[in-house]
């Protein structure tokens, strides 16, 4: 019975090991899109990975386009590339969150090889941006892989409640999370409010209690030892 048991338990973790592989082969195939915070309005260091040329050719080129949700994005630097950005004008002006109007947007970001990726090597490229507020929204990134011979365009997307493998070249996506219960500043005044509320009234820069107290237990001592003294001289 103890070795049936195992047997299938083995059987299970074996299936599973083989479906997450499979899912992983999938997954690599495609340019993905991983972010560091998905949360509204958040920061983000979203990280594309390329995993292969186009059918054995070497890759020279990406060209990442913005969704029309965002207005700009940083580039991180990869040593190994080139880096240039696609300026647009808006028909409409935009108000960001600080306040301030823009009047154009990046709509995309090329890095251009200095020497070809390698059909069989991957690297990845990351762009900072700032999260729109609306959570639920799903954003694609089109991506454009140039290769020494042929191209992949990374653009399709899938239907509403579709798998993101249902289509042969999807776009990168992510969706945005609502966002957090307060920020990193907000918790830290919290902190400082509780071990403010938890000390002691006297906690104002005034002398507190256990202070006065060792004040008093010295002066008792001193009067103690006096005492003793004059006893002392008057058995002399």
């Amino acid at each position: 019975m103890r070795f049936s048991r195992t047997l299938k338990t083995t059987a299970a973790l074996g299936t599973t090991a083989g479906l997450m592989m499979l899912g992983l082969g999938a997954a690599s195939a495609h340019v993905s899109a991983t972010p560091t915070e998905t949360a509204a309005g958040a920061y983000s260091l979203v990280t594309f990975a390329v995993g292969h040329g186009c059918d054995g050719s070497s890759t020279t080129a990406l060209t990442i386009t913005l969704p029309d949700e965002l207005t700009d994005a940083t580039p991180t630097v990869n040593p190994n590339w080139t880096i240039s950005k696609s300026v647009e004008k808006l028909d409409t002006p935009v108000t960001l969150a600080n306040g301030s109007k823009v009047s154009e947007r990046t709509a995309s970001i090329t890095y251009t090889a200095k020497t070809p990726l390698a059909d069989h090597e991957r690297d990845t490229f990351t762009l900072s941006l700032q999260l729109p507020d609306a959570a639920g929204t799903t954003l694609h990134f089109p991506t454009l892989q140039k290769c020494e011979t042929g191209q992949t365009d990374w653009k399709e997307i899938p239907a509403a409640g579709a798998d993101h493998d249902s289509v042969d070249a999807p776009a990168p996506e992510l969706t945005v999370t609502p966002a957090l219960a307060g920020d990193a500043h907000g918790a830290h005044a919290s902190a400082s409010a509780d071990a403010a509320s938890n000390s002691s009234p006297t906690d104002d820069g005034g002398t507190t209690w256990p202070a006065w107290l060792g004040l008093g237990a010295g002066l008792a001592g001193l009067v103690m030892g006096g005492l003793a003294f004059l006893r002392t001289s008057r058995k002399s």
